[in-house]
Parts: C-alpha cells; structure tokens; sequence
C-alpha cells in the first residue's frame, strides 16, 4: 500500500513542477498529492490501529505479560 502512495506522491511532485509558479506548485502538490494520500493513509490505518489496541486490551485482561518467555514445559533437547 505504501508503494501507491509514494508513486501517487511522486507523480504529484512532477505534476508541482510543471506549474508556472512556485505558489501554484505547492498548492498543487498539496491538495493533489499530500492531503489525499494522507487522508487515505488515515482511512484505511483505522482498523489496523482498532485492532492493534482490541489486541493490547485483551492481553492486559488476561494477564497475559509473560507472552515472549518460554513456558519450559518441553525439557528434552530438539534434535
């Protein structure tokens, strides 16, 4: 997904530069390039980031601190 919108980035970049003023430039890499991929970015980051806290909510309910640390229930060495 981020590949997209750098790309869509960078088309914006060459459309900015291809204006006759700096100011049209900045307008045009702003509102074509920079505030939708933004908001794009924002909008389809929300379940990720929904997820992510339901994820840390549930560990925190259950006590579940010690996810990382082995259990050392198998004692026999893997061969």
């Amino acid at each position: 997904m981020y590949i997209i919108a750098i790309a869509w980035l960078y088309v914006t970049v060459l459309m900015a530069a291809t204006e006759k003023t700096i100011t049209a430039g900045v307008l045009t890499f702003v509102f074509y390039g920079l505030l939708p991929c933004a908001l794009l970015l924002w909008i389809l980051g929300v379940n990720h980031r929904r997820r992510k806290k339901y994820v840390k909510e549930l560990g925190n309910n259950l006590g579940n601190d010690n996810v990382h640390e082995p259990d050392s229930t198998h004692t026999e060495t893997d061969e």
